[in-house]
């Protein structure tokens, strides 16, 4: 979950990224192990699907959209 991400690298043609709630069992064992106690993650995922960040909670993966100027809509 350190991995760090080159958002910029995504292009200018779409500057939005959608964030999804993710619950942790659904997730691959290494990335359970350090989700630790946690329940339940945020995913960013870039307008073709593919996973950019997964973060604790949601007002992080809004904050991580943001920073890297993009505009964060929440998908269900």
């Amino acid at each position: 979950m350190d991995t760090k991400l080159d958002l910029q690298s995504l292009g200018e043609e779409s500057r939005i990224v959608y964030v999804r709630a993710v619950d942790v069992a659904e997730l691959p064992d290494e990335v359970r192990e350090e989700a630790g106690e946690l329940e339940q993650l945020y995913a960013v995922h870039a307008p073709d699907g593919s996973r950019l960040a997964l973060v604790a909670d949601r007002q992080m993966a809004f904050v991580l959209a943001r920073q890297n100027d993009f505009s964060p809509v929440t998908v269900h």
